[in-house]
């Protein structure tokens, strides 16, 4: 795969007005009845893991950051590096009464290849790894199913390589990663084709599908 393509992803401060990072503190599932809850997932590039998750009805934002590490209020360049140890990954707000976290976990499933291990797509390192951060047992065990599921299925030859971990401190990712893919279209198309993201996913999954709500 062409260097530009994850070059491109680190010369991005350069290009754009860069925010200064916020941390946000683990957010825990709401009890039956709350408007609103909280699912955490890793995909690679959170840029596409953010439109991915931004095209659902029912989902009220979806906010890129760095999770699973062990240094607080890390930048992009330090979690770029793998010296953190943290993942780039989305935190997704929505609302349960219009998408339910199984058809998210579904929808973030098939926006991943989930038998890579060292990365997704063209983009390599532990940075780049997949993974559900659960934020209570619910999850945990909705996880753990459909990823059974998955290798069950015959669908894959090699094992499932998604993490399943506990959710931690949630890290915002600088402002200029916030909605790339609406700020920079044609940037943000260009890296997608040339990473192999879209092909491959067509590959693994078939034609892209509508995203999931409660009433499908």
């Amino acid at each position: 795969m062409p260097l530009i393509v994850p070059l491109m992803r680190r010369l991005a401060p350069l290009v754009l007005l860069a925010g200064m990072a916020a941390a946000s503190a683990q957010m825990p599932s709401p009890p039956p009845g709350a408007k609103t809850a909280i699912a955490t997932y890793a995909g690679g590039c959170f840029w596409c893991v953010e439109e991915a998750f931004e095209k659902v009805p029912g989902v009220i934002s979806a906010v890129s950051g760095y999770t699973g590490g062990t240094v607080p209020n890390p930048t992009y360049e330090q979690v770029s590096s793998a010296a953190t140890g943290h993942a780039e990954a989305v935190r997704v707000t929505y609302d349960p009464a219009k998408v339910s976290y199984e058809q998210l976990t579904d929808w973030f499933w098939r926006n991943i290849d989930p038998t890579q291990a060292d990365g997704q797509f063209c983009d390599h390192g532990s940075s780049y790894r997949s993974a559900i951060f659960v934020h209570d047992e619910a999850q945990r065990k909705v996880a753990e199913t459909t990823k059974q599921a998955l290798q069950a299925s015959g669908r894959f030859k090699e094992p499932i390589a998604t993490q399943i971990v506990a959710a931690g401190a949630f890290y915002e990712a600088e402002d200029y990663h916030q909605d790339y893919y609406k700020k920079n279209p044609s940037r943000y198309r260009f890296y997608k084709f040339n990473c192999g993201r879209v092909q491959r996913l067509e590959q693994i999954w078939g034609k892209a599908t509508p995203p999931p709500n409660v009433s499908q």
